[in-house]
């Protein structure tokens, strides 16, 4: 069964810093929760984050209800690139 990945990058709002760090620790325990992989990456500028969420081909898609809260609160802190909701699909390489 190949992985399934997001990877998001997030501009944060002046002066929202804290509570966007705040709600993307949220954010990961409810991806722990859903059975998801969640890592985080910032700008050594700040500012700026790299969001990615992994998970296994055949399990659900869509995110929790409790994820999809949070990723809305992530979203008024935060504008995140065009793409960010992109799936990408684990290639095995020969």
């Amino acid at each position: 069964m190949s992985r399934l990945l997001t990877a998001a990058r997030a501009a944060v709002r002046p002066g929202c810093e804290a509570e966007f760090e705040a709600v993307l620790a949220a954010r990961g325990r409810a991806a722990d929760a859903a059975g998801r992989r969640f890592w985080v990456f910032r700008s050594r500028d700040g500012g700026e984050y790299l969001v990615f969420t992994e998970w296994a081909d055949g399990s659900a898609d869509a995110p929790s209800p409790e994820e999809a809260e949070l990723d809305a609160r992530l979203r008024r802190l935060a504008d995140f690139a065009p793409d960010a909701d992109r799936i990408w699909q684990e290639t095995k390489l020969r």
